[in-house]
């Protein structure tokens, strides 16, 4: 198990009102967080203060992650990766550009997400939640989830760690949000619409040996 940071970059390309994101007249963040936690519409492709404000493809932008990841894993056609949490499936699409041949595979608990994926992959894709995936032990090669478990209850993230080991081999990857001090806390409270654990980088540590996680981890921090 290592800390390898491959999504800091795209994080801190996005620019953060905190205040702004609380006090909205016509989002404050609690409305905001109702709406988002419905997975529909309103979280990917609706106002920008509720959340995604419009999640679209954009050439190359998720390929870099895929190649750092293909490269850090020697991941190689024939290989077969899991995406928990794939959403509309955007860096599945671009791991299939960076390792032609792979077989790929994504689910998310959002219907509208994966109606609205990336056409060229739909049929890989599937709604379904990451406290049972519908696959055998040791089915894939890579599995990763990137900003998803944080959205757990502890008692369905306490089963979807469990899960990722389980239907994993090797090498696996999580990235979850996390804070390292109050003012971290408190963006983190103020920006985010759908976190359910808040857990400092030694609490989700905690949730990694008591699930027997083995796998890779890194944090996202709200700075």
């Amino acid at each position: 198990m290592n800390y390898i940071d491959f999504m800091s970059p795209l994080h801190k390309s996005t620019v953060r009102d905190y205040l702004a994101r609380v006090n909205d007249s016509e989002y404050p963040k609690a409305k905001a967080a109702d709406l988002a936690k419905k997975w529909g519409f309103d979280y990917w492709d609706g106002d920008r203060r509720i959340n995604y404000g419009g999640y679209r493809y954009m050439e190359g932008r998720w390929e870099k992650v895929a190649r750092l990841m293909a490269e850090h894993y020697g991941i190689k056609p024939g290989d077969k990766i899991l995406d928990i949490g794939c959403g509309k499936g955007f860096l599945l699409f671009d791991f299939l550009k960076v390792v032609p041949g792979i077989e790929i595979y994504g689910i998310d608990i959002s219907s509208y997400a994966i109606d609205n994926s990336k056409e060229e992959i739909r049929d890989r894709l599937q709604v379904g939640s990451a406290t049972a995936l519908p696959w055998k032990d040791q089915t894939f090669d890579f599995v990763y989830s990137i900003n998803t478990f944080h959205n757990l209850h502890n008692y369905d993230l306490d089963l979807a760690l469990k899960e990722m080991e389980r239907v994993g081999k090797n090498n696996k990857y999580v990235c979850v949000e996390s804070y390292r001090n109050e003012v971290e806390k408190m963006n983190l409270l103020y920006w985010q619409v759908t976190c359910e654990a808040f857990c400092t980088p030694e609490e989700w540590q905690w949730w990694f040996k008591q699930t027997g996680y083995s796998g890779d981890y890194s944090f996202i921090y709200f700075e």
